[in-house]
């Protein structure tokens, strides 16, 4: 770790816990703007949204009363050269705690503010700051199961959230959402420009509550509003069937907790039925555990490295498969596309490295790095890129991605409903082996 990313970390532990203290200075009011915003929002949870609202001015002050002045914080003396670098930090908030017209905002928004101001001079959008109610949502995901709206969304070329698939008799579903739809306001609140994970911070929620969502889709003229009641769901991770043509097909949702054992079983279930090959699907799967991405390419391969980690440390590791796994042997071909990221392709890569199974469809994301998590003292994260992954044959992922064998773009015109064409080139392949 260099000498600017170890002041980086240090700045974003040290400074936040120097606002804090400062907090205690300020008099009754100085935050009024972050509580009326609790106030005007559902209660989610742990995905508590935080919106901003206009404070109403009181009589006196409109008129020009004596308003309360908070008392400003004293610029800190710094204590040696790297904290002598953010000195210009305290002059600029020591000024505008004196001078500014308005409402300041509560000190925990503007330290969460400056970190990540801060963090995005490293043009890493994978380095980032997860706020409190974020990182609960992110480990949620991971047990499989959470409570809100049952579908998967992703951010598109624009940067607008995008219903990516609906879960089969979710609430997202029964109130008519379908996938391609974007979603621009989310009770009222406008999430263009939002993170991902904002957005879902928004939209989960307790079981048995209503979120309404504004919806753009292509072929309605307008934004529309649909009201969605939240349910407990369970994610379906794996997708397992076995077709009429005799082509068994698993879809891998995301690498969770519980990937590997629910790919595992999905595999013994096809087999048995002794399948003319296998259609592996990792389409719109954004990854997960880099452990969950090892021990299920290990599923297919019997031995030979999976994927080569870098750090910028200088150290090195090799993650190799082990003998002994059920689906060694079947013909496979796996599926992939654009929003096929991260272990997706850490799998992926290595499959087709080592000629085991055929990629086909799009080029993959380009995800390859590795975040560093780290949990900070109010139960939000730092996560901060220190290594890269590689294939066996030493190929970059990050920002190469996977090319499949097979190119199969998906068609830009309309097709049929539940039609697939991806996945018919897929079974055709594995049929007739061309």
């Amino acid at each position: 770790m260099d000498s600017t990313l170890r002041n980086v970390i240090k700045f974003v532990l040290v400074g936040t816990v120097l606002l804090a203290l400062t907090a205690t200075v300020f008099l009754a009011g100085f935050g009024s703007a972050y509580l009326l915003a609790r106030s005007n929002v559902l209660p989610m949870g742990p995905a508590a949204a935080q919106t901003a609202t206009p404070s109403s001015v009181s009589p006196g002050e409109a008129e020009g009363g004596n308003a309360p002045t908070p008392t400003p914080v004293p610029i800190p003396s710094p204590a040696n050269e790297d904290e002598e670098t953010f000195q210009l930090f305290w002059e600029v908030w020591d000024l505008v705690q004196r001078n500014f017209y308005g409402e300041l905002p509560d000190v925990q928004e503007v330290a969460y503010a400056a970190i990540k101001g801060m963090l995005g001079t490293l043009d890493d959008e994978y380095t980032a700051f997860i706020e409190p109610n974020v990182a609960a949502i992110m480990a949620e995901d991971a047990t499989g199961e959470f409570e809100g709206i049952g579908a998967f969304v992703g951010m598109d070329e624009e940067g607008n959230l995008e219903i990516v698939e609906t879960f089969e008799g979710g609430p997202a579903e029964k109130a008519g959402l379908l996938a391609s739809d974007h979603v621009l306001e989310v009770d009222g609140v406008s999430i263009v420009g939002s993170t991902i994970y904002e957005a879902i911070g928004l939209i989960r929620g307790p079981a048995g509550t209503e979120v309404t969502l504004l919806i753009e889709r292509e072929e309605v003229s307008g934004p529309f509003e649909v009201t969605v009641t939240r349910a407990r769901i369970e994610i379906p991770i794996v997708k397992v069937e076995m077709r009429d043509d005799g082509v068994g097909y698993i879809r891998l949702h995301e690498f969770s907790a519980t990937a590997t054992g629910r790919v595992e079983g999905g595999l013994k279930e096809l087999l048995s039925q002794e399948p003319q090959g296998i259609v592996f699907d990792l389409r719109q799967n954004p990854g997960g555990w880099l452990e969950q991405a090892v021990e299920v390419a290990d599923l297919f391969l019997d031995d030979g490295v999976i994927v080569i980690e870098r750090w910028s440390d200088g150290r090195e590791y090799a993650f190799e498969a082990h003998p002994g796994d059920v689906g060694e042997d079947v013909p496979l071909v796996v599926l992939v596309d654009r929003g096929s990221a991260s272990a997706s392709e850490i799998v992926a890569g290595a499959l087709q490295d080592w000629e085991r199974a055929v990629i086909l469809g799009e080029t993959t994301f380009g995800k390859g790095s590795v975040q560093q998590v780290f949990t900070l003292s109010d139960g939000s994260e730092l996560r901060v890129t220190a290594a890269l992954w590689f294939t066996p044959n030493d190929r970059a992922i990050h920002g190469q991605g996977i090319t499949p064998d097979i190119e199969v773009p998906w068609p830009e015109e309309d097709v049929e409903p539940n039609a697939d064409p991806q996945l018919e080139r897929a079974v055709e392949y594995l049929l007739t082996g061309e």
